[in-house]
C-alpha cells in the first residue's frame, strides 16, 4: 500500500526479505528491528540494540568477513545520519555482497517523531553517490522494493536503496534483547564457533 508516495514499512520489510533465503540481516536500532521482526524472528538476523550509527558500517565489516555470503542493511533515515562518515567507507570498499537498503520516513521515529534532516531535504540518494556508491535506488512503491530485492548478492558493487516509507508506529513486535545471546546465536548461523 502506497501513500503520498511513500509505503508501509511492513510491507517494505517483508518485500526485502521474501526470498531470502541465506541472506544475513543487520538491522537499525528500533523501528527496523521490530519491522525485521514482524517477518518473523530468524538466527541470522542481528538486531542493534542501543548501537545508533552503527548498522551500515556493521553490515559493511561482516560482509567483508563473509564474502561468500549475502549481507543486508536495513536501517532508518536517522540511524544513518548519525552514521554518514561510514558511507565514504562503504563506497572506498563496495563489497559486492553488501546491500543497504534505508527506510526514510523524514522523522526521527525514535526520540518523538520530529522532522529529520530528511525531511528538511538532505537527500542520500545523493550523499550515497557522492561517497562513490554506484548502485543507488530512490524507491517509493512496490515494484521498485522488490526490483532492489532481486538484484541482492548479484551485483558487482555494493548496492544503497533510499526507500520512502511512511511515517507511522505499527505495533511493535520485539525479538530478544540479550546482546549476548543475539551475538552467539548470530555466530552459530553464520558457523562460527563460540
Amino acid at each position: 500500500m502506497i501513500s503520498n508516495g511513500r509505503l508501509d514499512r511492513r510491507l517494505a520489510i517483508r518485500l526485502l526479505l521474501d526470498k531470502r533465503d541465506d541472506l544475513l540481516l543487520i538491522t537499525g536500532l528500533g523501528s527496523t528491528t521490530w519491522d525485521a521482526a514482524s517477518v518473523g524472528d530468524d538466527p541470522r538476523n542481528f538486531y542493534l540494540w542501543g548501537a545508533m550509527g552503527s548498522a551500515a558500517l556493521i553490515g559493511l565489516g561482516l560482509a567483508i568477513a563473509q564474502p561468500q555470503r549475502r549481507v543486508l542493511v536495513v536501517t532508518g533515515d536517522g540511524e544513518l545520519l548519525m552514521g554518514l562518515g561510514g558511507l565514504a567507507t562503504i563506497g572506498v570498499q563496495r563489497p559486492p555482497n553488501l546491500s543497504i537498503a534505508v527506510f526514510d520516513n523524514g522523522h526521527y521515529g525514535e526520540t518523538g517523531m520530529q522532522t529529520s534532516h530528511t525531511g528538511a531535504g538532505v537527500e542520500l540518494v545523493g550523499i550515497a553517490r557522492a561517497c562513490g556508491i554506484e548502485e543507488i535506488f530512490d524507491i517509493s512503491d512496490e515494484l521498485g522494493v522488490r526490483d532492489f530485492a532481486g538484484r541482492i548478492g548479484k551485483s558487482a558493487t555494493t548496492l544503497f536503496a533510499r526507500i520512502a516509507i511512511r511515517a507511522d508506529e505499527p505495533p511493535r513486535v520485539l525479538p530478544p534483547r540479550d546482546g549476548v545471546y543475539l551475538k552467539t546465536r548470530f555466530r552459530r548461523a553464520i558457523g562460527i564457533e563460540t
